[in-house]
């Protein structure tokens, strides 16, 4: 999976906020708020095709966290990728 084409992402404060750009600005008409683990996924998603436990992987390796809360936020956050039409799959 990837996030599709057409953002740019910001940081304000300690929140990072994705902005539809472009063409995509056209049909994507909201901000997507995220923490700073969303905003990794999100760079890991924009860059490369991942999947989730390619994602895992990254995660284990950048977050001192147990593995079953990595999961966890990665499952929700791709969660709301998806309600929202951001992933190409």
């Amino acid at each position: 999976m990837k996030i599709k084409d057409g953002f740019v992402v910001e940081k304000v404060g300690n929140t990072y906020l994705a902005v539809a750009v472009g063409e995509r600005a056209d049909s994507f008409n909201a901000l997507i708020r995220m923490n700073g683990t969303g905003a990794y996924i999100w760079e890991k998603l924009s860059t490369a095709q991942m999947s989730e436990d390619e994602l895992l992987t990254a995660m284990k390796a950048e977050y001192d966290a147990p593995e079953e809360l990595l999961l966890r936020d990665i499952k929700s956050f791709l969660d709301k990728l998806r309600g929202a039409g951001l992933l190409d799959e």
